[in-house]
């Protein structure tokens, strides 16, 4: 075998001298890669070195098993591609080669759906988009082959619709653990709805914003008729009391948000037909737009009854001020003519 192999090493020379002196390329000598990429069980010369020719295809270790990395010693490839006649390899310096098993990953939000899937189907439950699964412990990520279809089969099953209790034997395909030994998974599984909630505490009277609100599932027995679940339907408006993180909001804790605040300064508008008169008053009483409130005139501390149209500012009732009553009187800095 060794004479074999050395003449052929010579005829390899041989070839490689008459195609330099015919002006083709030398063939690229094999070399030692440093991370290898198994896609099967085993791991082949080919995977471990570049052009290695005819010898790629021999299998010579077992590769780790499927997401898991291993490494393996210089020392012990080069005596394994030795074994098959594979030698003069650029090894680059190396002392170790690290192998990885590739495969796809199922995380615990892909067994969360397949299993409220087949809940849904089994027991004739509503949108399975709407079932939230919690595990009784916490599920660690599986691996199966990248090329195999990732079915899931319940050879057995019992769910509970009164407290939502499951307790499923999972088998999933080109899982090799799975194949040997179905997986247990138990929990609870709960219909959901989407409801707004606040981020943060909110004080009474707080206006909510956009960045205040998120979306989240909750159960549906929280979640009624009177829950806000678009946040365009709370953004803009003010809370009637304090709200804690997390709290779903409700129409009903929700009003239009303040304009004018009692005993604080306010601008009276007085409207009629071509003239519109601005004067200075104090609002007797909080409102928000549309509301109607009492507020004093500070020129002539007369109470008028007037609708909140802005902020800090009361459209008065009456068009005018009675008659003739000294319009240049009136006449303040304030007021504006059209």
């Amino acid at each position: 075998m060794i004479r074999i192999a050395t003449i052929a090493l010579l005829l390899g020379l041989a070839t490689a001298a008459s195609a330099q002196q015919a002006g083709s390329p030398a063939p690229l000598a094999p070399s030692l890669r440093s991370d290898v990429l198994a896609t099967s069980d085993i791991v082949r010369i080919g995977d471990l070195v570049d052009n290695a020719g005819a010898a790629s295809s021999i299998a010579v270790f077992r590769a780790p098993d499927l997401g898991q990395t291993g490494s393996v010693s210089v020392a012990r490839v080069t005596e394994a591609l030795r074994a098959h006649n594979v030698i003069a390899v650029d090894t680059r310096g190396l002392s170790e080669v690290t192998v990885t098993r590739i495969s796809r990953a199922i995380g615990t939000k892909e067994i969360e759906t397949r299993l409220a899937q087949i809940i849904a189907t089994r027991y004739g439950l509503r949108d399975p988009a709407n079932l939230s699964v919690t595990f009784d412990r916490e599920l660690r990520t599986i691996h199966i082959d990248p090329n195999a279809p990732a079915e899931f089969n319940v050879p057995r099953l019992s769910f509970d619709p009164r407290s939502g209790r499951f307790d499923a034997m999972v088998e999933i395909g080109g899982s090799a653990s799975s194949s040997r030994v179905p997986m247990r998974f138990t929990g609870v599984v709960m219909e959901t709805n989407e409801a707004a909630v606040v981020v943060r505490p909110i004080a009474r009277g707080d206006v909510l914003r956009e960045a205040d609100i998120v979306i989240e599932r909750r159960p549906r027995n929280e979640v009624s008729s009177d829950t806000v679940r678009d946040p365009q339907g709370a953004i803009g408006l003010a809370a009637r009391q304090t709200m804690k993180p997390g709290q779903i909001i409700r129409r009903s804790d929700l009003t239009k948000p303040e304009l004018v605040h009692r005993n604080e300064p306010v601008i009276m508008v007085f409207e009629q037909p071509g003239l519109v008169l601005t004067l200075r008053g104090k609002a007797l009483a909080s409102g928000a737009e549309g509301d109607t409130v009492d507020v004093i005139n500070l020129q002539t501390k007369k109470t008028l009854q007037g609708v909140v149209s802005g902020s800090g500012r009361v459209t008065i009732f009456s068009t005018a001020p009675r008659a003739t009553t000294n319009v240049a009187a009136m006449s303040h800095p304030a007021a504006v003519r059209r």
